[in-house]
């Protein structure tokens, strides 16, 4: 059906409809790779192209773990692997938050891609990663030299905090054994990474963290 529609001038291959969502960004959120390639052989289709909320077909395809077409679109010198969304976020963060570690890795081997941006709200890739307990994307991060794992948010929260917030035991434990990581370090507010772990009553972060 759809070579069929791509056979008519009047069809416009990269119109958007509500939300700006054109075509090529719609096979890549349903994971449809043979739409996709049709697509993508249009020249009038620009796989670049934001949507509403500043995503792109790109971090799109990374969100929903596409990995198939997140290759094809990093073979294209007109797609930017690292362009943030509205709220600043990366595809490497998006990556990140579902806990992507095949795509990470990919994204982590372009020179272009920062390991470490933070977005508007100051949350990095591996605050994400700690947040939401991905131990495996966790690590990869921190085998990065440009990844700071003591790097505070907009608030003051440092990434240990995100994990002690939430009880991410595995993911606590490893921000520990890195020297730069300071576990005592407040937020804005005054709380420290004992203190969310309190509030949650993880008794085995709590644990963790209390002094000796």
């Amino acid at each position: 059906m759809v070579k069929i529609l791509l056979a008519y001038e009047e069809v416009n291959p990269d119109k958007p409809h509500s939300w700006s969502k054109t075509p090529v960004w719609q096979a890549a959120i349903f994971e449809d790779e043979k739409t996709a390639k049709l697509l993508l052989e249009c020249q009038e289709v620009n796989p670049d192209m934001p949507d509403n909320n500043g995503m792109t077909m790109f971090s799109c395809a990374v969100l929903v773990g596409f990995e198939r077409v997140v290759k094809i679109l990093l073979g294209r010198e007109d797609v930017n692997p690292d362009k943030p969304d509205n709220w600043g976020r990366t595809a490497l963060s998006h990556a990140a938050s579902m806990g992507r570690e095949e795509i990470v890795k990919i994204l982590l081997g372009r020179e272009e891609v920062n390991p470490d941006k933070p977005d508007d709200m100051g949350q990095t890739p591996l605050s994400y990663a700690a947040e939401r307990g991905y131990e495996g994307v966790l690590k990869i991060l921190l085998g990065r030299q440009e990844v700071n794992p003591d790097k505070p948010d907009n608030f003051g929260q440092m990434t240990l905090s995100y994990a002690a917030e939430y009880g991410h035991e595995g993911v606590v434990k490893l921000l520990l054994g890195r020297e730069e990581v300071n576990p005592h370090t407040p937020d804005c507010t005054g709380t420290t990474p004992l203190m969310y772990a309190v509030r949650g009553d993880y008794k085995k972060v709590i644990a963790l963290l209390q002094p000796p």
